[in-house]
């Protein structure tokens, strides 16, 4: 594929992306985790086809970097990415979540590409920082990123791991907080406060990158920003549900499926 990384390409793989979820939550009727997976577009096209590095051809390569997805339950959204990336035909997403299928509604390890399996929140993160560890003690040059949902945050071992990465100066360790505001049930900021999200990032000795996180150009610059010798977190403000029409920013975007007359309305939107 030519020219990866550039910002036209970078948009038209998010399009690919977007367009491909809204199928999947068409076709399967049982529904899915669309919400967060759509506000993770730009996050997912830009870390796959620009910051990381990785090899579809060879998933284990040794000298990969490793990327996590603590907010488990958007796993549609990583297999999505990863099947565009070439881990693994498209088509082979038309099982997910059926019986004998590996690809599960949460995320699975036994999936090329796939680091962690996760979906219980608060856990990938603790992973990310034992793995940037690990790669430090080795003096290995791979990085670690890992996603994580804001309603995630309101577990405990969420900011363990943010003190911990600032105490080991583990600069090889890239928090991607996906802010789209919402958990399952109801905005954020009516369950559990977080804000001045950005001020305590900083306060737990994280270098902070406060973007929107639709903007491809925006979160690019995030990737290639030097942390110096403290882990980065990337502060992706974004829309739950995002572009689709009667979903965007609602809780119900968490689990949909699209019914037809939705589904074509997302496209035209699109």
């Amino acid at each position: 594929m030519n020219n990866l990384n550039g910002i036209e390409r970078l948009k038209e793989i998010s399009d690919t992306y977007r367009s491909q979820l809204l199928q999947l939550a068409n076709k399967h009727t049982f529904g899915l985790h669309l919400g967060g997976s759509l506000s993770l577009s730009q996050i997912l096209s830009v870390l796959y086809f620009h910051a990381a590095h990785v090899k579809p051809e060879d998933p284990n390569w040794a000298e990969r970097d490793r990327i996590i997805l603590s907010k488990g339950h958007a796993n549609i959204g990583l297999l999505t990415i990863l099947s565009i990336r070439g881990f693994f035909p498209t088509r082979f997403l038309d099982t997910f979540n059926q019986f004998g299928s590996q690809f599960s509604m949460h995320a699975d390890v036994h999936v090329p590409g796939v680091e962690h399996s996760s979906g219980s929140l608060g856990h990938g993160v603790t992973v990310a920082v034992g793995m940037a560890l690990a790669a430090k003690l080795l003096q290995e040059k791979w990085k670690v990123y890992c996603i994580v949902g804001d309603g995630e945050m309101m577990e405990g071992s969420v900011w363990e791991s943010f003190m911990s990465a600032a105490n080991y100066h583990l600069d090889n360790l890239v928090y991607i907080i996906d802010r789209n505001r919402l958990s399952q049930e109801a905005h954020t900021e009516d369950e559990m406060a977080l804000e001045p999200l950005h001020q305590k990032l900083e306060s737990f000795g994280l270098f902070v990158c406060d973007i929107d996180g639709h903007n491809i150009q925006a979160v690019k610059e995030a990737f290639d920003q030097n942390p110096g010798d403290k882990p980065k977190a990337i502060l992706a403000n974004t829309k739950k549900g995002y572009g689709v029409p009667g979903y965007e920013d609602q809780p119900k975007s968490h689990f949909a499926h699209l019914q037809d007359e939705e589904y074509q309305k997302a496209l035209s939107a699109l």
